[in-house]
């Protein structure tokens, strides 16, 4: 979150801008509050390279070169050695950005400000018309700007009289099925022009199936669905235990974003082409077993032969799952890059071996996906990252404010959160088990827990369809089946972190309710960017204190139910929210501001949950819910 001063100036700049346009023009973002930006607040001044002007370097140097260690047929990843060579005069200043597709237009755009307004940059006009998908500084080459690597480019009389420098970078390039190209600036991030660029490189399989996650569409652990994507638009396979079924193919445009024309960067220099996602449900399996499947067809090519495990069905004893929000992902080189979530790696590296160990049943993964929010690249990085853990066991999602909020999507904060995503790429990447994609709210059933999911962002007051919902949903529940209910969302109830917004007070007022009628175990958010845990909490009273078992573990007993607990979880990723030095909510019993998830273990009369941290391993916090079955 940004300090005050930044949403200060970010109002006065606003408001400067609204009264020096002319009277008849109607901003393409209706602001009611400054705060209403706090997630589009510069972070970085390569994410709002757009809004800088771009020129031709006056540069005469001919000796200048921009090499590609491999200059085509690329395979599925790549580390590529990008070397600058010829450079006179060697500056900190000095960048190379990675375009694609390689016709993408590095020329000026100076359209109008408040077009992008939501890149949150208060300078006057922008860079790119089509966004890098990330840059490096050549400094980053510790022998490039005391030019250790020199070369003489002319002699006269056997003199050298022209040296000049080099300098080397790599690159991690993934399978995104467009050329890739490289481009020589100087100038830096503020003031920066072309010197030179490369030669566009190409992937050797556009059309290969790729990214391939997991998801139930039920509750019987029977069936599990499998997306993928794929350059192909023609139907493809999934092959498992000598049987093959066919795919659903689906893709989005830019006419599917939300904006109008030239306002989002979904719409406009953040878009990229996301190929064609395949969708296939392999049906007929086991519960708690082990199966393996490939995806793809003789004309494309085939994945590697992958072992995936089922979820236990509903209503069985026990269930192993890990749980988090705000994960995001982060370049695997030195890069910078338009959205950078530092904890997402170790989150993702740690979460493997949980998954690798046989440990994992399924994951829940609750908002803020991919932080792409108009970059669509970004989902192929952030698919291409989960890969190892989602692609072996189910990846089961919730809708957040990044994935959906914006102006003139179906969402009820008018917030431009999303990039102008409104939605479209979360659904189409993650068919979850629905009643439609547009209504991102359902339950499913895995071992002895209910898990309730909802859109925090689509209308939860009293009497909207999803209240209505979740009032249905909750109330249905067979607690001798599954004896557990766990809720799951995006946006918090409760915090102790110090933000402008903070939680929706009419959220809590609307939804708790029916969390306490229906006897709600625990409840689980995320949106902030750390971990806190409750007491058993209800109009922000404590109703239920924990007790130390003989571990020393705080354990709830509901055998004498008083009302949810609630943890927040949104730790997996995203630049960490801090606690202020004095919190005085009584409620509040665990604060940890440190990367991790969360994992739990339910039977069916003990819930488990550790909140473990990601670069160490250690158990953070711990605690028990307990009831009898007959509870």
């Amino acid at each position: 979150m940004p300090s005050p001063s930044a949403y200060w100036v970010f109002g006065l700049f606003f408001t400067a801008l609204f009264l020096s346009s002319s009277s008849s023009f109607s901003p393409p973002i209706s602001i009611s509050s400054i705060d209403e930006f706090r997630n589009y607040t510069a972070i970085s001044e390569f994410r709002i390279l757009n809004r800088r002007f771009l020129a031709q370097c006056p540069d005469t140097n001919p000796y200048l070169e921009i090499n590609v260690s491999k200059d085509s047929r690329l395979s599925d990843e790549e580390y590529l050695t990008v070397t600058v060579s010829g450079v006179l005069l060697p500056t900190e200043n000095d960048w190379v950005a990675m375009i694609s597709p390689s016709h993408s237009d590095v020329s000026s755009c100076p359209l109008a400000e408040i077009f992008y307004l939501q890149t949150g940059d208060l300078s006057n006009l922008p860079l790119l018309c089509h966004y890098p998908v990330k840059a490096q500084f050549v400094s980053n080459d510790p022998d490039y700007k005391s030019c250790k690597k020199k070369e003489c480019k002319k002699y006269e009389n056997g003199k050298c009289v022209v040296t000049t420098c080099a300098g080397s970078l790599t690159f991690h390039a993934i399978n995104i099925r467009t050329d890739i190209e490289f481009v020589f600036f100087a100038g830096g991030f503020k003031t920066p022009c072309i010197l030179t660029r490369s030669t566009p490189v190409s992937f050797a399989s556009p059309e290969k199936p790729l990214y391939g996650h997991l998801s139930s569409i039920d509750s019987t652990g029977t069936s599990m669905r499998l997306t993928w994507v794929s350059g192909d638009k023609e139907p493809q396979l999934v092959q498992y235990e000598g049987k093959s079924e066919e795919s659903e193919v689906v893709t989005f445009t830019q006419d599917n974003m939300c904006g109008t024309e030239k306002t989002s960067p979904a719409k406009d220099f953040g878009w990229h082409d996301p190929g064609y996602i395949h969708s296939a449900v392999m049906t007929g399996l086991q519960p708690s077993s082990t199966f393996s499947y490939k995806y793809g067809s003789e004309s494309v090519g085939w994945s590697d032969e992958i072992q995936f495990r089922t979820p236990p069905a509903g209503g069985s004893d026990e269930l192993r799952f890990v749980v988090f929000g705000d994960m995001g992902k982060a370049p695997r080189d030195n890069s910078s890059e338009h959205y950078i979530q530092p904890g997402s790696v170790s989150v993702i590296e740690a979460v493997t071996k949980e998954v690798s160990s046989g440990n994992v049943d399924s994951i829940f993964h609750i908002g803020d996906i991919s932080y792409a929010t108009g970059f669509l690249v970004e989902w192929d990085y952030f698919l291409h990252h989960i890969n190892p853990v989602a692609s072996q066991v189910s990846y089961m999602t919730a809708i957040g404010n990044h994935e959906m909020d914006y102006p003139d999507a179906e969402s009820i904060y008018n917030l431009p959160d999303s990039g102008g995503e409104c939605g479209v790429p979360y659904w189409t990447y993650f068919p979850m088990p629905t009643v439609e994609k547009k209504k991102p709210w359902y339950s499913i059933e895995q071992g002895s827990v209910h898990f309730t999911i909802i859109s925090t962002e689509h209308a939860w007051a009293e009497n909207s369809e999803q209240y209505e919902w979740m009032k249905k949903d909750m109330a249905s529940v067979d607690r001798s089946k599954t004896p557990w209910l766990i809720f799951l969302g995006h946006r918090e109830m409760y915090t102790s972190t110090q933000s402008f917004l903070g939680p929706d007070a009419d959220f809590l007022s609307a939804v708790e309710p029916l969390l306490l009628a229906n006897k709600v175990d625990l409840v689980l958010f995320g949106h902030v960017h750390n971990y806190e845990r409750t007491c058993a909490i209800y109009n922000s009273e404590c109703k239920g204190m924990p007790k130390k078992d003989e571990d020393g573990v705080d354990t709830y007993d509901n055998n004498n139910y008083t009302a949810p607990v609630q943890a927040v979880i949104g730790m997996a990723g995203f630049s960490l929210d801090k606690f202020p030095d004095n919190v005085n909510n009584a409620w509040s019993l665990s604060r940890i501001s440190e990367y991790g998830y969360v994992r739990g273990h339910a039977t069916r009369e003990e819930l488990k949950m550790e909140f473990v941290e990601s670069n160490t391993g250690k158990v953070g916090d711990s605690f028990r819910i307990i009831k009898s079955q007959s509870s």
